[in-house]
């Protein structure tokens, strides 16, 4: 058993969590299902050239993208919690935007400030799906309360494994920092998706 793992077993089952397993012999000891997927899923945007300015709108439009699915999904449900839960989670990720508008004025000068960022499309989602094909795939999840969360909680995951990934793969040192920067906001929120859950199942 790793350390880290029996770290987070611990912090589960003093957060109240009833059922916490810490797997003997690690990843390599699993033989239950497997992720799917391809490994370069979501890098089809980056090169590996992008300067942090570029990175920030593709972050914002993936940002953007999420957003809009929520919204989506809650124009499709059919009773008020799960319309609140989903312009709840929309809501997170207008924060979201309005972090990375700073940083974009941060990073440009006179006459790009507050501009530019709305104008870009980027037909990709936080975790690197498109809207349209998450939405076919998931449309089951717009009522039950705990399996939106979840679902929540696996696009921020996989986001930040998203970003996390880009940051290998550019060359620009500012624009490697301000990934591993956007991937701990990505954890921070599913630190708070984690909180929403646990507060629905007890």
């Amino acid at each position: 058993m790793g350390g880290r793992s029996r770290a987070a077993a611990q912090v589960l089952a003093g957060k109240g969590f009833r059922e916490v397993y810490n797997l003997k012999g690690g990843i390599r000891a699993w033989d239950g299902l497997t992720a799917k997927g391809p490994s370069e899923m979501g890098m089809s945007f980056l090169t590996g050239e992008e300067t942090a300015k570029e990175i920030v709108i593709i972050a914002y439009g993936m940002e953007e993208g999420l957003g809009a699915f929520y919204r989506k999904m809650a124009e499709m449900a059919d009773h008020a919690e799960a319309i609140s839960l989903f312009e709840q989670l929309a809501g997170f990720e207008d924060h979201h935007k309005d972090r990375l508008s700073d940083l974009y004025d941060a990073l440009v000068s006179g006459t790009e400030k507050g501009e530019g960022l709305d104008h870009q499309v980027v037909d990709m989602m936080e975790g690197g799906f498109t809207p349209r094909e998450f939405l076919e795939q998931n449309q089951d999840a717009i009522g039950d309360l705990p399996a939106i969360l979840n679902m929540a909680m696996m696009l921020e995951a996989q986001a930040m494994d998203l970003y996390h990934r880009y940051a290998q793969k550019v060359t620009e040192e500012k624009a490697q920092t301000l990934l591993y920067d956007i991937a701990e906001e990505e954890k921070m929120h599913l630190n708070r998706l984690g909180e929403l859950l646990q507060n629905n199942l007890l």
